[in-house]
C-alpha cells in the first residue's frame, strides 16, 4: 500500500513537472526521446545484420559439413562395391 502510494506521489510530481516545464525545456525532452529512439532503431538494425551474418555463416559451414559427409558416404559405398567383387 506505500508503495503504491510513493508511486502515484511520483506520477503526479512528474506530471506536475510536465504541465509547469518551459517550451524549450519540452522540446528539448523531445529531440531526447527522438534521438534515444533512432539509437535504438539503429541498434536493432545493427543486430539483425550480425544475426543475417551469423545465420549465412551456419548455412555455409552445414552445407560444408554436409559435402564431406556425402564424399564418406560415397568413399564408404566404393569401398562395399570392391569388397562385394571380390
Amino acid at each position: 500500500m506505500k508503495k503504491m502510494k510513493k508511486v502515484l506521489f511520483g506520477l503526479a510530481f512528474i506530471a506536475t513537472l510536465m504541465t509547469s516545464c518551459k517550451k524549450e525545456t519540452k522540446d528539448e525532452v523531445k529531440e531526447a526521446t527522438e534521438a534515444v529512439g533512432n539509437e535504438m532503431g539503429e541498434a536493432i538494425d545493427t543486430a539483425a545484420v550480425k544475426v543475417n551474418a551469423a545465420v549465412d555463416s551456419t548455412k555455409v559451414k552445414a552445407g560444408e559439413t554436409l559435402e564431406k559427409g556425402a564424399e564418406k558416404m560415397d568413399q564408404a559405398a566404393e569401398k562395399l562395391k570392391e569388397a562385394a567383387k571380390k
